[in-house]
């Protein structure tokens, strides 16, 4: 890599080598006798995920592994380097060969590392990006709430501007973005109040504390069932119906304006250096779309409530773009409550969102292969 390169994905020594300190690893492999592929690969694949062990991220993508590896006969080695909500994980796999041999295992990455000024690197120039699934954000209140539906949240939110209070996972986080999106649609607005993850904004949201507790349809759906909340909508492409009855209704079926946008949430995927060979590339895709559509990562999305999406390909450098452009508009609108250093659309090279259509594909652009 060049030393201007180095300079571009560069994010601190000191700041590389606290994901290095953080790293945990184990091998997963095909049972003895599997073989590989093709002549590619020869030896292990690493698998550097950008979150810590043991979280929602790291349990997705060692399943993803673990079922690419069975796919293929390959062997892959997941390994963890968190920090700086994805960039430490990012800037190493870019220092890496561009042999298809580091994969990087990512959740929400064009969401916020190049936004958050954590990386240069552009989705659409630097990655070739695969989604797996999207976890789906609710809104839910508790049972005994003035709130029977959305509309007569957004009545009162209009009626009391800036006084509707939700709960999130943290200032600048994943279900913070997904409330200032919503609350945008729905043109209101909102107080957003943060606490440490999600368990403690769904137990805000249960105690009174917000009048709308924020996060994800997982995080809900036990007291939803339980009837200790009721929920408002949810952001899946479609109505959620449980076995119960109760229908979790989509914020895409009571608005149907928000539909382009939807399923929202977090999003999973796995990314390569967009330098890898083509013939690699196709590998590791085909590796890939296996282990998300298999029957034991559909068993798990089914379980949390995940919508299953798997887009590779140019309509995954889209979505990439487009949840990019969208976080560069809401962090820059909500400057104040996000914090830390946020670029805007402009330096980023990304259009408003409700000109996103117009301004895809970008100038220059080239579809893998």
């Amino acid at each position: 890599m060049s030393s201007q390169d180095e300079k571009k994905y560069s994010i601190g020594r000191r700041g590389f080598l606290t994901g290095a300190a953080a790293m945990s690893a184990f091998a997963i492999t095909m049972p003895r006798g599997a073989k590989a592929a093709g002549k590619w690969p020869d030896k292990p694949i690493t698998l550097v995920i950008m979150y810590s062990a043991g979280g929602g991220t790291d349990t997705v993508m060692r399943l993803l592994a673990k079922e690419m590896a069975a796919a293929k006969g390959w062997t892959i080695q997941p390994i963890n380097k968190p920090g700086a909500v994805g960039g430490i994980a990012t800037n190493y796999v870019l220092h890496q060969a561009d042999d298809g041999y580091t994969l990087l295992g990512a959740a929400n990455f064009n969401k916020f590392v190049r936004v958050m000024s954590h990386t240069n690197s552009k989705s659409w120039e630097d990655w070739t990006i695969m989604q797996a699934a999207a976890s789906l954000a609710s809104w839910s209140v508790r049972a005994e709430s003035e709130f029977k539906n959305v509309d007569d949240a957004v009545k009162w939110a209009k009626a009391n501007p800036g006084k509707l209070t939700i709960s999130t996972s943290g200032t600048g986080g994943i279900w913070h973005e997904v409330a200032m999106q919503i609350a945008r649609q729905l043109g209101i607005s909102v107080q957003f109040v943060p606490y440490k993850g999600g368990k403690p904004a769904t137990l805000a949201g249960l105690q009174g504390e917000t009048m709308i507790a924020g996060g994800g349809v997982h995080e809900h759906i036990e007291l939803i069932r339980a009837g200790k909340l009721r929920n408002l909508f949810q952001c899946g492409s479609s109505d959620i119906k449980l076995a119960d009855g109760k229908v979790l209704p989509s914020i895409g079926t009571l608005r149907p304006a928000t539909k382009p946008l939807l399923p929202l949430g977090g999003t999973y995927n796995l990314m390569m250096r967009r330098t890898v060979p083509v013939a690699v590339q196709k590998e590791i895709t085909e590796a890939f779309v296996a282990a998300a559509k298999s029957a034991a990562f559909s068993a798990v999305c089914k379980k949390k409530f995940f919508e299953q999406q798997v887009l590779t390909g140019e309509a995954a450098d889209k979505r990439a773009a487009q949840l990019e452009a969208s976080t560069a508009f809401l962090f820059n609108k909500y400057r104040d409550q996000v914090g830390g250093k946020v670029k805007t659309a402009k330096e980023l090279g990304l259009p408003d969102p409700d000109d996103f259509d117009k301004w895809w594909p970008p100038k220059g652009y080239k579809p893998v292969g």
